[in-house]
C-alpha cells in the first residue's frame, strides 16, 4: 500500500474517532456531570472493547493481510480508535485530580481505567472471535 493511501486511511478515521470522542464526551458529561472524569474513563474502556473485538475479528477474517485489509486495519483500528480513545486526556486528568488533593477519587480513576479496559479488551476480543466463528 502506498503512503497516500496510508495517510487518507488513518486521517479519516482519525478524524471520525475525534469526533465521536467530542461529541459522545458531551453527551456523557451533561448526564454524569464533572466531579469524576466519567466522560473519559467511558470512552476508554468502550474503545478498549471494540478494538478487542474488531482486531480479532479482522484477524479472523483475513488470516493473511491483503492490500485491501491494511487500509481497513489503518482507517478503523489505528485512525478510528486511536482517534477516539483519550489516554493522554486520562493521564492529565488523573494529575489534575492529584493536585487537587482529590488523591482518593485519582487513584480510583486510574484503577478503574486500567482494569475495565483490560477486561474490555479481553471482552471485545472473546466477542470478536465468537462473532468470527459464525459468520462465513
Amino acid at each position: 500500500m502506498n503512503w497516500p493511501t496510508k495517510v487518507l486511511a488513518l486521517g479519516l478515521g482519525g478524524a471520525l474517532g475525534a469526533n465521536a470522542r467530542y461529541w459522545l464526551g458531551l453527551w456523557i458529561a451533561g448526564w454524569s456531570g464533572l466531579k469524576f472524569p466519567w466522560p473519559t474513563l467511558l470512552i476508554n474502556v468502550s474503545g478498549c472493547f471494540l478494538l478487542g473485538l474488531l482486531a480479532s475479528a479482522f484477524d479472523r477474517w483475513r488470516p493473511s493481510p491483503t492490500p485491501g485489509s491494511e487500509a481497513l486495519t489503518l482507517l478503523v483500528l489505528v485512525g478510528l480508535l486511536g482517534g477516539y480513545t483519550t489516554f493522554s486526556t486520562f493521564a492529565l486528568e488523573s494529575l489534575r485530580l492529584w493536585h487537587q488533593a482529590a488523591w482518593l477519587r485519582s487513584l480510583g480513576y486510574m484503577t478503574l481505567s486500567a482494569s475495565l479496559g483490560f477486561a474490555c479488551a479481553a471482552l471485545g476480543a472473546a466477542a470478536g472471535r465468537a462473532l468470527a466463528g459464525l459468520l462465513p
